[in-house]
């Protein structure tokens, strides 16, 4: 028996390749969103500092990936408590990017008052540590994203509630 090729529906076309513009258990921008958003800074970050926060969630069980109503919860506490020239976007599974402005010193303050806040919401087992890289004129904005996310990193391998900010090595 042949079946003729019309009889069943055809695939739709893939569409253009273009970031998405919202992470769906969060309905936040997307890395991508937080990268344009970086670079859009970038050039104006002589004139007024900015910086990137990153905040990452810790678990103390093992299950994966984090309740879609933890990450609610979070991204409702984070969403509350940007001022209105930050940006808040996800920056990864269970991360979130906020693009402060202000220098890093200030970050460091926002920094650690919603690791805090975050270990507040009282969910049995969670807590969080932020990483921290200032925009400066001569950085992409991937470079600024490494260096938030090594931050990041090392403030997760001290413990929850760390906030770190990342420096050049010396």
């Amino acid at each position: 028996m042949t079946i003729a090729s019309d009889e069943f529906p055809q695939a739709a076309p893939a569409a253009a390749a273009a970031p998405a513009v919202a992470d769906m258990p969060v309905l936040l921008p997307t890395r991508e969103a937080l990268l344009e958003r970086i670079g859009d800074q970038l050039p104006g970050s002589a004139e007024q500092p900015v910086t990137l926060l990153v905040i990452g969630l810790l678990r103390r069980d093992d299950g994966w990936p984090t309740p879609h109503t933890t990450l609610t919860q979070v991204t409702s506490l984070l969403a509350r408590s940007v001022r209105g020239d930050d940006w808040l976007g996800a920056s990864g599974a269970a991360e979130f990017g906020i693009v402060l402005a202000g220098p890093a010193e200030t970050a460091q303050i926002v920094g650690a008052r919603l690791v805090a806040a975050v270990d507040a919401l009282g969910i049995p087992g969670l807590s969080a540590s932020a990483g921290i890289a200032p925009l400066t004129p001569e950085l992409t904005a991937g470079e600024v994203f490494r260096r938030a996310t090594l931050s990041l990193t090392a403030a997760r391998r001290v413990g929850a509630g760390t906030v770190i900010r990342y420096r050049e090595p010396v």
